[in-house]
């Protein structure tokens, strides 16, 4: 995964690639996967970081959705369902079962909910991950300690996937590369390329070094999530907007809140939303919100009401009341979802499943969709340019395509799990260049975990490293603002940088972590 090889092979090609996917969050690497595990040649192209956007900043979680079911989404949620399976079997290091506790507080809650989540897990099938049951009081507090006692009669136990969404696309980034295909972090597209009113291809500039690119290709996918709007004005400069955004914050706490391997999740708020507590990396994560967004951001920031929303509907369940002073980041997140016909305002009802539309131009553009189902939307965009096109007929391998770093029964103790395969390699190269020593203690991150991400996973910047390479960003801010000089360092050696690039680094990384941090 090497930034100067990728720019070099395009140089070299000089041909006109199968495919350009602009975007390279879960939706585009989908698509680029799909596209070059059948043989294709594809380029992707993204004008920030691998999953800087939404695609980093999920609950974490690979789910069928039990809310699509209430709202009788049926389709979605068996599709879900699937897909969560196949995660589960080609990425079993980043994918795990995960069992969560619906706490009851009134009689109704688990005759009510055990006959919603048998439903669920019957539409799983042979993907299922373990079966829905009613816990007594007594099991649902040694599974809960921390929930509120009073007026507790029991619970529902039922299994969903949990993951860390930025490394699963570090991973797909990895095994596109070793199908063949191409993909580029800054590399932002400014143009699409027209001939005879045919998009051809696109012109995109390093954001490096300012280096312009005409890169020609027979299809272009625009996957850009939130930001679909920005590349069809390029193409139709008058259209309809097609995506609204819905802003998602999470708040992330000390283990303590939820100190077993269970999360809890809290079916119906008092805005109508699912919240969940789910443990993270040692940490637990606490969300979600929803807030309709007029403009889609890089970098979104929570709003005080979505703060105060999640510690008061969270301290109605723990007996322990989280305060502000508790928590050690807070992430938003914006969610593309399809613009509804009707122009429904209320984003929790607006359409989770995707939409694929072609222009006259020729432009595909695909919207919608969450984590979970990438793989789907991969298969079902090339699938429908394959039909329609001159391009060789394949088929899809992606169901049962491992993901790099494949590896089965992983210790979730060893904080290098998220490595798979690729851990003994990071030890190596620790004992190697003398990078044992750790860069956050408390985060158990060590110095080989910088120089293997600028090496071999595309890192750029100390951001990179700090928000997506590794966790630390998310997980605790201060921390991470604390380790951003020593990564600076380590990164400024590796590249062959001077100080003041250093100096830049740190500010740019402390002016975006001051937005994870509650004051």
């Amino acid at each position: 995964m090497n930034r100067t090889k990728m720019i070099n092979l395009i140089c070299e090609k000089r041909k006109t690639f199968d495919f350009v996917v602009i975007g390279g969050g879960a939706t585009g690497l989908g698509i680029a996967l799909e596209a070059s595990s059948r043989g294709y040649s594809v380029v992707l192209l993204e004008q920030n970081d691998f999953t800087k956007g939404t695609s980093s900043r999920s609950t974490k979680l690979v789910h069928g959705g039990v809310r699509y079911l209430a709202q009788g989404n049926i389709s979605l949620v068996k599709e879900a369902l699937r897909e969560r399976g196949l995660m589960k079997q080609n990425a079993p290091h980043l994918v795990k079962n995960q069992s969560f506790i619906i706490p009851a507080y009134k009689w109704w809650v688990q005759p009510f909910y055990t006959i919603g989540l048998t439903i669920y897990d019957l539409l799983s099938g042979s993907l299922s991950l373990g079966r829905s049951l009613p816990y007594s009081r007594k099991k649902t507090l040694e599974c809960i300690p921390t929930l509120k006692t009073k007026g507790l009669k029991g619970g529902v136990i039922y299994h969903d996937g949990q993951f860390d969404d930025t490394r699963f696309g570090i991973n797909l980034c990895q095994t596109i590369i070793e199908k063949e295909g191409i993909v580029l972090n800054y590399m932002k597209v400014t143009e699409l390329i027209k001939e005879q009113h045919k998009i051809i291809g696109v012109t995109a500039v390093d954001k490096e070094t300012g280096k312009e690119f005409k890169i020609t290709s027979k299809n272009v996918i625009n996957a850009t999530g939130v930001f679909i709007d920005n590349i069809i004005k390029m193409d139709t400069p008058n259209a309809k907007k097609m995506v609204c955004a819905s802003q998602g914050v999470h708040l992330v706490l000390d283990k303590e809140f939820v100190p077993n391997n269970y999360a809890i999740m809290i079916p119906k708020t008092s805005d109508g939303r699912v919240l969940f507590a789910v443990p993270w990396h040692d940490k637990v994560i606490v969300g979600t919100t929803d807030v309709k967004k007029e403009n889609a951001e890089l970098e979104p920031v929570a709003l005080e009401e979505e703060i105060s929303f999640i510690l008061e509907t969270a301290g109605r369940y723990l007996a322990k009341k989280p305060q502000r002073s508790d928590v050690k980041s807070v992430f938003a997140g914006l969610r593309p979802l399809a613009m509804s016909k009707e122009g429904s305002l209320k984003t929790k009802e607006i359409s989770r499943g995707h939409k694929i539309i072609i222009s006259k131009s020729g432009m595909l553009t695909i919207t919608g969709g969450k984590w979970t189902t990438y793989r789907q939307m991969g298969e079902d965009v090339i699938n429908r340019i394959t039909k329609y096109s001159n391009l060789k007929q394949t088929i899809s391998i992606t169901k049962k395509l491992k993901i790099h770093g494949y590896k089965e029964n992983v210790n979730y103790n060893n904080s290098l799990y998220v490595y798979g395969s690729d851990e003994e390699k990071i030890i190596a190269l620790a004992t190697s260049e003398n990078l044992e020593g750790y860069l956050s203690e408390s985060l158990k991150i060590i110095n080989a975990q910088v120089i293997w991400g600028a090496r071999y996973e595309m890192a750029r910047t100390v951001e990179d490293i700090l928000a997506r390479r590794t966790r630390a960003l998310f997980l605790d801010a201060k921390e991470s603002v604390k380790i951003a000089p020593k990564v600076a360092k380590l990164l400024a050696k590796e590249f062959g940088y001077n100080k003041a690039w250093e100096t830049n680094q740190i500010t740019n990384f402390k002016s975006i972590a001051a937005n994870y941090i509650l004051n």
